[in-house]
């Protein structure tokens, strides 16, 4: 898998490119943290061409948002809005940078751990990307709370997972649309089926 370029400064900042829509080819820094793995152009590319006819308009959670490239990448492309959820403090205010930057005021980041965020009152969203910290077992916990009123009846749910978890704990309405591997990840596409 590739990785973003490396910036050379003390900062220890990398760099993000948006891919498509209105902001490509724009570089955005991120953090240069362990752990911290932004999803891929490749995977990216092929996601969007996925979500292509229902990016447009739609509301979108990034939750585990790190680098915020998927939340970036919708917002780029037409989506209505895109919260962004991230525990990690720094992480969470370079996004907000990046959509100051970006002058995108139909992106709000909330810093706070994604367990907690799901058990306040749900608001439905069109598409969830869930792209959690591998080997955490995180997936089992999350996905179940994400069921609960979290996405809209046709919503899509984008998973982002090493490629030997178990995902025995997706529901029955959920039906997958789209899948691929690269190397030890395996990135997937659900719908919710109504």
């Amino acid at each position: 898998m590739r990785k973003p370029t490396k910036a050379n400064n003390a900062k220890g900042q990398s760099k993000l490119r948006i891919i498509g829509g209105d902001w490509r080819s724009r570089q955005l820094p991120i953090l240069d943290l362990d752990g911290l793995r932004p999803t891929t152009d490749r995977v990216r590319e092929t996601v969007f061409n996925w979500l292509n006819f229902d990016i447009p308009g739609a509301s979108c959670l990034d939750l585990f948002a790190g680098s915020g490239a998927l939340g970036l990448e919708a917002l780029s492309r037409g989506a209505k809005e895109c919260t962004f959820v991230e525990l990690n403090r720094a992480v969470a205010q370079q996004i907000t940078h990046n959509l100051t930057t970006l002058k995108a005021s139909n992106g709000s980041v909330i810093n706070s751990d994604a367990m907690a965020y799901l058990n306040t009152p749900p608001t439905a969203f069109d598409i969830i990307f869930l792209d959690p910290p591998f080997r955490k077992g995180l997936l089992e916990k999350i996905i179940p709370m994400i069921s609960e009123g979290w996405l809209k009846p046709n919503g899509y749910i984008y998973i982002e997972k090493e490629s030997e978890s178990d995902l025995s704990c997706l529901p029955n309405h959920w039906q997958l649309e789209k899948e691929k591997r690269a190397g030890q990840l395996t990135y997937s596409l659900y719908k919710v089926i109504t």
